[in-house]
């Protein structure tokens, strides 16, 4: 096995200097997105041969996600175009242990795969961003409801099944993850699975094109309603991840609250009509192309929006800490409204360290603008959070130290390299 990830327990010890008022102005390539190349990770395993990823992007999610692969005895061979070749012929055990998935809730996206692949799982109930409760009770459910035999004893889901049948399943509340593992689940199940009030995002769409080109049968992908015809094996294939919306939607907000322009190349702009519809909202003039995406602030001051977050295909919750970001500088007052997890404005309290005039009522952020923030020593408590708290300081007087960025380095492939490459003046210090 080689493996040319690294996890370095200094990262942890790492801050972000980043020294504000510098409108952000030039171009950037898009990574791929972090959020579907993490299941598909998870389904090479059903594979019976090799399977290679590409527009794999460098994040610790990542990393964590290859050595759990590699602890299992799964050959994975990454190169220096960071493609992944994954494979699972080699795979000796069949345990996702804590010490790997306290750090990433995505980790219980082996349970599907293991259990369907190999009659087996054990996987340790997942850690990740403190951002609300995100039970796993459906995952559970929809495998027993498929024939599976689960218990849950001492911090472990342990399951088995002889063969997985397909069934209905309804989800009581639309879950990504949990559309993923039963999507995954019900490929090589014996019958049809339908999954309904199934998770639209285009990650699960990404998921189940990877399936599809392995040889699964699913169809529905992308609507509330996915059938999936279970087959008795899947093949080996090469597969290109999409590229990431929220990054995409990360820089173009950063762009927009300095006032400056930029252009985002690699993207896919179908994947963010909402986001877009709010960045001209704020003023923004944006163009499009089939795989770039320009905004040009021309110099202003943005204005403030109306956010409220909600499933695909409406606004994302993983843009909302950033569109926070966006109203404290913007004119007006402002309103976010955060409808997917409950406790997720954590940020909230570290911006008014640097000025903001933001209050939490409820669900709902409210912001009265200022046109100034002052930089100040302030910690990431979340991956998105850590994002705003950047782009915050690229717009305040002064010095922002953000701390805890371990987070960042989950989510964003070298943050501070591109807002570099746009003239903003950030830099790693490790302590």
């Amino acid at each position: 096995m080689r493996i040319f990830f690294c996890n370095d327990s200094r990262d942890l010890m790492d801050k972000l200097i980043i020294n504000g008022g510098r409108p952000l102005d030039g171009a950037i390539r898009i990574s791929g997105a972090k959020n579907a190349v993490l299941p598909i990770l998870a389904g090479t395993l059903l594979a019976e041969g090799p399977v290679t990823v590409s527009n794999v992007p460098h994040l610790n999610d990542v990393t964590t996600t290859v050595s759990l692969l590699g602890r299992m005895g799964v050959d994975l061979v990454v190169d220096e175009k960071l493609n992944i070749e994954v494979d699972p012929q080699t795979i000796k055990e069949f345990c996702a242990p804590y010490e790997l998935v306290k750090t990433m809730r995505a980790s219980i996206l082996v349970l599907g795969p293991l259990l369907a692949r190999y009659g087996r799982a054990e996987v340790s109930l997942p850690g990740g961003c403190a951002i609300g409760s995100r039970p796993v009770d459906l995952h559970i459910k929809g495998l027993q409801a498929m024939g599976a035999e689960i218990d849950v004893q001492n911090g472990y889901i342990l399951a088995k099944a002889k063969r997985l049948r397909g069934a209905k399943l309804v989800m009581d509340t639309v879950t990504v993850t949990g559309t993923e593992n039963l999507l995954m689940a019900a490929t090589l199940a014996e019958g049809e699975t339908i999954i309904e009030n199934a998770a639209r995002e285009p990650e699960v769409v990404d998921l189940a094109d990877f399936l599809n080109k392995m040889g699964a049968q699913i169809s529905g992908a992308g609507t509330p309603t996915i059938t999936v015809k279970g087959v008795d094996s899947l093949k080996g294939v090469r597969y290109r991840v999409l590229p990431d919306r929220i990054e995409t939607g990360t820089y173009l907000v950063a762009a927009a609250i300095t006032g400056g322009r930029i252009k985002v190349k690699d993207t896919d702009p179908k994947l963010l009509d909402s986001v877009i519809v709010k960045l001209r909202d704020a003023g923004a003039k944006i163009t499009l192309g089939d795989d770039w995406i320009e905004l040009d602030m021309q110099g202003r001051r943005p204005q403030a929006v109306t956010v409220k977050t909600a499933p695909y295909p409406a606004f994302p919750t993983d843009m909302q800490a950033q569109f926070t970001a966006l109203n404290v500088v913007a004119e007006g007052t402002g309103s976010v409204t955060e409808n997917v997890f409950e406790n997720r404005f954590m940020h909230v309290q570290e911006m008014q360290r640097m000025g903001a005039d933001v209050r939490v009522e409820g669900k709902t952020a409210l912001t009265r603008g200022v046109k100034n923030l002052n930089g100040a020593q302030v910690m990431a408590t979340d991956l998105r959070a850590s994002a705003s708290l950047i782009i915050a300081g690229l717009v305040a007087n002064g010095e922002t130290v953000v701390d805890r960025i371990y987070h960042i380095d989950r989510g964003y492939e070298a943050i501070e390299e591109k807002l570099s490459q746009l003239g903003g003046k950030i830099r790693r210090i490790a302590v």
